[in-house]
């Protein structure tokens, strides 16, 4: 089975990456949007944006959240299974939880220091800002959180895309697999198999995601244009600071430390991963090409990734985390309002334990958010200023999760010896033609 990109022949038989293919359809879909947001048509905004646009963004979204379920469990099984141990099982879920946490926390404390020294929100004016509507979301107490990781019915948890209960339901029936031994090869090999065809379904629905990816794109700039960013400019600009100083100096760095690796080769080969996080503004959608890019283009065993990529997208929101904390400092200043130490360690305790368990879709960090805010007694309608630039700030962290996630897994991954130092040091592992994501099956015509 040969590992080639996803290519369309363009003019003069040479290949176009599906990555570049992607970057185009955001290009395009920004200056459409842009046009459609300054042309201000009824119609345009009825049957286009509204109405086609729409309706391909939420296939494409759709069919990408339809492959993680099986995706999760089939690459799961086959993953326990590979580690073939469960000392060495234990010790990779246990290393993944704890420095999942540990970056979470991380990122929000980044972005407290930096909103606390940069002040956005000072001087703010309110007037024209409509902020009724927002409901609370009631914060879940840290005992729940956990009891809830087991779930009561497994079909209700599979049905209903609880990832946190798909994964520990999962590993579970993994366990008991490799207890059974050799009785347990017909099974593996089904899932193996299983395992492959939704690989193969990824590679179909990769085909369309330059699709995807322009409607959404040229959906959302149509929808709210470039001038809702001006009266929260400082808002905007302290997050997208405080999103790049984690992704580019943060993350790295613990890269770097923990395991030793080249920080600049690990971003080159993370980039497909990012744009398409960036696109769709979903972890879990994610999920698949994420787990290419750590094990075709990194290096990580499948065992270690299959476990760490699907959990990381459920409990680790770095990107979120820093948003939490950018909009709480700057809506305490719009209000006035003084959160003090106490406060301060209050939204890097809320912010971790909301990650644990909240999805990872499109939008959940509003949903977090109004935790956060409750818990530090600020007013939940704060949240309609900064509600018109959350999709474009959105689609930013969400690129940032996914990088934690991946950072995570490769440090697990080197430190377990389950790492191909090989892999990684080549710049054209994983792919044919082209910086590509690598579906494995897929044939060029």
């Amino acid at each position: 089975m040969a590992d080639v990109t996803v290519t369309s022949p363009p003019q003069g038989g040479q290949k176009m990456s599906l990555t570049m293919q992607i970057i185009i359809a955001m290009g395009l879909g920004i200056v459409v949007g842009v046009a459609f947001d300054t042309l201000d048509s009824a119609f345009i905004d009825t049957h286009i944006v509204a109405g086609f646009f729409d309706m391909i963004g939420d296939m494409f979204l759709n069919a990408l959240n339809m492959l993680v379920v099986p995706l999760v469990f089939f690459s799961l099984i086959t993953g326990v299974a590979g580690i073939g141990d469960v000392r060495v099982l234990g010790r990779v879920g246990t290393k993944s939880f704890g420095l999942y946490i540990f970056t979470t926390g991380l990122a929000i404390t980044v972005a407290l220091v930096l909103a606390t020294l940069i002040g956005p929100g000072q001087g703010f004016d309110m007037t024209g800002i409509d902020t009724t509507g927002v409901a609370a979301a009631e914060a879940p107490s840290v005992w729940a959180t956990f009891a809830d990781v087991i779930p009561r019915n497994p079909v209700a948890a599979f049905a209903n895309g609880a990832m946190l209960q798909v994964i520990f339901y999962t590993v579970v029936l993994g366990v008991a697999v490799l207890m059974l031994g050799d009785r347990s090869k017909p099974f593996l090999a089904a899932c193996d198999y299983m395992n492959d065809v939704m690989m193969k379904i990824v590679d179909l629905v990769m085909r369309v995601a330059p699709y995807g990816v322009f409607a959404l794109i040229a959906k959302t700039f149509a929808e709210q244009g470039l001038g809702l960013f001006i009266p929260v400019i400082a808002y905007v600009l302290t997050l997208v600071g405080a999103l790049f100083v984690h992704l580019f100096i943060t993350l790295p760095g613990l890269l770097r430390l923990l395991s030793g690796l080249n920080p600049l080769t690990f971003m080159a080969k993370m980039r497909p991963a990012q744009i398409f996080a960036f696109s769709t503004a979903s972890s879990n959608a994610t999920i698949p090409v994420t787990y290419q890019c750590v094990t075709e283009r990194m290096g990580v065993e499948k065992g270690v990734a299959s476990f760490c990529i699907p959990f990381g997208a459920t409990i680790n929101m770095d990107g979120t985390a820093i948003m939490q904390g950018v909009a709480t400092v700057f809506l305490a200043n719009v209000y006035g309002i003084d959160l003090g130490i106490g406060g301060y360690v209050t939204v890097i305790g809320m912010a971790v334990l909301a990650s644990i368990g909240t999805a990872g879709v499109p939008g959940v960090g509003l949903v977090m958010l109004t935790m956060v805010l409750t818990q530090v007694g600020l007013p939940i309608e704060g949240i309609a200023i900064i509600l018109g630039v959350d999709r474009l700030m959105d689609m930013i962290r969400t690129a940032v999760n996914i990088t934690g996630d991946a950072v995570v897994t490769t440090i697990i991954a080197k430190g377990e010896g389950k790492f191909d130092q090989r892999v990684f040091d080549d710049p054209n592992a994983g792919i044919v033609t082209g910086d590509d994501v690598v579906l494995p099956g897929a044939q060029t015509a």
